[in-house]
């Protein structure tokens, strides 16, 4: 399993960056997992966007979806996807139609936040949509996701992503909860938000730090950990140590086209 940071932001941009966005390959499939602000572009400087398998959504907060609207653009008014030749292009029977795989309610946000402007089935148009919860299992190419509900402000996955028998975890966003240790447990790579240089003054958590995202980690049993969800205006080198010493061994930091084996 390889992996490409395309986007490692929180809710703003990194300069020059992107929100959260990560190119999953296996065996000749590509999963994108998030599709953030600023994704797309970065999507293509890895690969053709007509070439993505799948992409897959943790949640429908603008920093994990938001680049879809580009991405269904490009699928359908390309000229290499049209059913007629345009500009050189011969035309095509076939289409890409990337399959979408997306948590309750998210095509109900997707009309709505499409719909304010123009053709509130855009992204329907442009991908195949599929539904999963918490209980279900999705195969894309040789890679199997499983999923579990973590809290969050809205209704949140955490992924598990296996394939050769190696296992990637992705907490998406949440608050510290027991849920993403028993998702994690044993993982061989835990990719694990730190947004936070401190909890939330509200009291109302929804993210964690990286002490946070490291102590996690440590009682998931992870093998290893990376964090990402996080700030170029967050001095890397603290969130790293602080992670460092809650997990009790090495974390790496998520860096923008930073590759990932596993």
């Amino acid at each position: 399993m390889r992996i490409t940071v395309l986007g490692k932001s929180p809710a703003w941009q990194d300069s020059g960056g992107a929100c959260s966005g990560y190119l999953i390959e296996a065996g000749g499939t590509r999963l994108l997992l998030d599709c953030g602000n600023g994704v797309f572009a970065k999507l293509r400087e890895h690969c053709d966007y007509t070439d993505v398998d799948a992409v897959l959504l943790s949640h429908v907060h603008a920093d994990h979806f938001i680049d879809l609207i580009p991405y269904a653009y490009g699928l359908l008014l390309t000229p290499r996807q049209q059913p007629v030749p345009v500009a050189g292009h011969p035309g095509t029977s076939d289409p890409a139609r990337p399959r979408l795989i997306v948590p309750p309610g998210a095509r109900q946000v997707f009309r709505q936040v499409v719909g304010a402007w123009g053709d509130e089935e855009l992204i329907e148009q442009a991908f195949a949509v599929e539904d999963y919860d918490a209980d279900s299992e999705v195969a894309i190419g040789p890679l199997s996701a499983t999923f579990a509900e973590v809290p969050h402000f809205i209704l949140t996955h955490a992924v598990n992503l296996r394939a050769d028998g190696a296992r990637l975890t992705y907490s998406a966003d949440c608050r510290p909860c027991d849920e993403l240790v028993d998702a994690a447990r044993g993982t061989d790579l835990l990719l694990v938000e730190a947004t936070l240089p401190r909890p939330e003054r509200t009291g109302i958590r929804g993210h964690l730090t990286p002490g946070e995202a490291g102590e996690h980690a440590r009682l998931a049993g992870a093998k290893r950990v990376v964090l990402t969800h996080i700030s170029d205006e967050l001095d890397s080198e603290w969130a790293q140590q602080e992670a460092a010493e809650a997990f009790g061994g090495p974390v790496e930091m998520a860096r923008a086209d930073g590759v990932i084996e596993l």
